[in-house]
């Protein structure tokens, strides 16, 4: 099968489930089953876990990444540009492309260090009974200082660089089949107020990225080192 196609029937398939994301993470209990089949397994207020039941993940020694979906936070370009009084320092249509495509680019970096420089799972771009699919959305994307590259000198402290939500769907590439959805709403939060920049906004993505990244080959690793035992 053609890599492309099978992408394509990924994204139609799973194109419901996504704008529904921030639905699940609302106050209210996410329901125990998805119209799709999977069970919930872990619910708090930030992380929401659903499997397939039977599924299993030892046969996979190989991913492939997706290119994310990264969508902000509703309103928050209008929101941002009311706070601000002249219109360069306002956020653009372009400016929103540019970090979208950024954070996307991010994503990919920061998931393929983990999981195949640190764990041994190769990232490819074809489908085989050995390979995992990641298919990834970054929903709800929030940056409080961005970086638009102003004339003169703008220098704004914050706390936070912002938030966003992991949607992330595992899906077996030889079958085409859903076995896994995590949902997860994380902030940057530091205790010392900083200078916020683009770099700064980077390193605080990296930060997240990189705590989910770490935490989805951990896991991975455990099923292998269970089933070798």
């Amino acid at each position: 099968m053609k890599w492309r196609h099978f992408g394509l029937m990924i994204g139609v398939c799973a194109a419901l489930s996504v704008g529904s994301a921030s639905g699940v993470l609302a106050k209210e209990a996410p329901p125990e089953t998805t119209p799709e089949g999977l069970v919930l397994q872990k619910s708090t207020k930030s992380r929401v876990v659903y499997v397939k039941p039977g599924a299993t993940f030892t046969q996979y020694n190989r991913v492939a990444i997706l290119e994310p979906l990264v969508d902000f936070e509703k309103d928050w370009q209008k929101d941002y540009n009311n706070s601000r009084t002249g219109l360069s320092s306002r956020v653009s249509d372009a400016d929103v492309e540019r970090m979208k495509a950024g954070l996307a680019a991010e994503f990919k970096k920061v998931f393929t260090k983990e999981l195949q420089d640190k764990g041994g799972y190769q990232v490819v771009t074809t489908a085989a009974p050995d390979v995992l699919v990641l298919r990834p959305a970054l929903l709800n994307v929030e940056v409080n200082a961005p970086d638009i590259m102003t004339p003169g000198i703008n220098a704004t402290v914050v706390r936070s660089a912002g938030q966003m939500t992991l949607f992330l769907e595992l899906w077996d590439s030889a079958t085409n089949t859903l076995l896994a959805r995590i949902m997860d709403a994380e902030a940057d939060n530091d205790a010392v107020a900083k200078q916020a920049n683009r770099v700064t906004n980077v390193q605080a993505a990296d930060r997240i990225l990189g705590d989910w990244a770490h935490e989805l080959r951990v896991r991975l690793d455990e099923v292998k080192s269970k089933t070798s035992k």
